[in-house]
């Protein structure tokens, strides 16, 4: 009996080689799987759909080892139909995945995109600034970093790397704040009511010595750069003028580079300088010096320090950065010498306005 049970199976064996049985094909949808998981992977899926993307290898290995096993299968046992259902419904989840990824790269580069106009303006603004004040030197250096990594960020935005574009803008935003930290005390200083009360009447009391006396005096405006001769009480002759290094600051001591402010005399007419010409003003008058005597005493300023002196109005060019003087232009200087005398008055302040250049200026920061 085992022998014709197994001469049928020879006999039935035979009978369906005659007939051509052969292994029914693999599903094409395999291949396109396939195809569709190195699509989404070139458009970053393990960025920006990390665990859909992992579900979908991990569905997609399954198939494969379940194809794997089918195949072993002899021939005509073989039945890829429950595979074929499954690539069917991985291909149509690819399909969302990719169109999900596609939405959150759009979101991201739009994000980028915004962060680099924001950053770029941002860079631009304080730049400007830097340019109000000498000072603003000090700030450059960040900002050239700045600057670069912005460069760098929108290369990579260029090249659709959001993620790389926005790591570097986060940089970006460290260097900012430095340059802001930089120039904010100093702009502070401009936007400070009583600052601006105290210069007011500085200059007020200035002109009206002027207007009473007769006499020409002298305002020095650091915000706005100008140096006013008023004759009677009455603007005169304005002139363009550069400052200390650190000119926008009051100056504490000797080498500080900072432009005094007070109220001052010319002393001396020097036709003869180093910087063309020169009137040199009675800096440190009794204000400054119990104003250096009280910072040393509270550790403000160097213990061995000196309170200096030597400030001058000079030429040599109102965009020269000086020690602590206050420069012109040489045809400017030469105008000014021949106007006015030893002993007119000269008072420097910060500003005389509320609204003045570097006040505005902090509505930027």
């Amino acid at each position: 009996m085992v022998r014709n049970i197994f001469k049928k199976a020879f006999i039935f064996f035979i009978m369906m080689m005659a007939l051509g049985c052969s292994a029914p094909q693999l599903p094409p949808e395999i291949q396109m799987a396939e195809k569709q998981e190195h699509s989404l992977w070139l458009s970053g899926a393990e960025i920006y759909a990390p665990d859909g993307f992992k579900n979908y290898r991990i569905s997609l290995r399954k198939i494969k080892d379940d194809l794997i096993k089918e195949k072993s299968r002899l021939a005509w046992f073989q039945d890829y139909k429950s595979i074929q259902s499954e690539l069917t419904i991985l291909l149509e989840s690819g399909h969302n995945l990719q169109k999900k990824i596609s939405e959150t790269k759009d979101t991201k580069k739009a994000s980028v995109s915004d962060k680099i106009s924001f950053l770029k303006s941002r860079i631009e603004t304080l730049k400007g600034l830097t340019e109000m004040i000498n000072e603003g030197r000090l700030a450059r250096k960040d900002l050239i970093k700045a600057e670069l990594l912005l460069s760098e960020a929108t290369i990579s935005y260029d090249n659709s790397d959001y993620e790389a574009t926005d790591a570097k803008l986060k940089n970006i935003s460290g260097f900012i704040k430095a340059a802001e930290n930089t120039l904010r005390p100093i702009l502070d200083r401009y936007a400070d009511r009583s600052h601006i009360n105290k210069w007011q009447q500085m200059a007020d009391e200035t002109i009206a010595e002027s207007k009473n006396n007769n006499i020409q005096v002298v305002i020095v405006n650091k915000s706005e750069r100008t140096l006013i001769l008023y004759k009677n009480g009455v603007p005169f002759r304005t002139y363009n003028v550069g400052l200390g290094r650190n000119g926008s600051l009051d100056k504490s001591y000797a080498g500080d580079q900072k432009t005094p402010e007070g109220k001052y005399r010319i002393t001396k007419k020097l036709s003869a300088s180093r910087f063309h010409k020169a009137l040199l003003i009675n800096y440190p008058n009794e204000e400054d010096m119990r104003n250096f005597i009280s910072a040393k005493k509270k550790g403000l300023i160097p213990s061995n320090s000196r309170i200096g002196g030597l400030i001058e109005i000079h030429g040599g060019g109102k965009n020269s950065m000086t020690y602590g003087c206050i420069s012109m232009d040489n045809v400017m200087i030469d105008s000014l010498f021949s106007l006015v005398n030893v002993g007119t008055p000269v008072t420097i302040v910060g500003a005389v306005d509320h609204n003045n250049t570097l006040s505005s200026a902090m509505e930027g920061l």
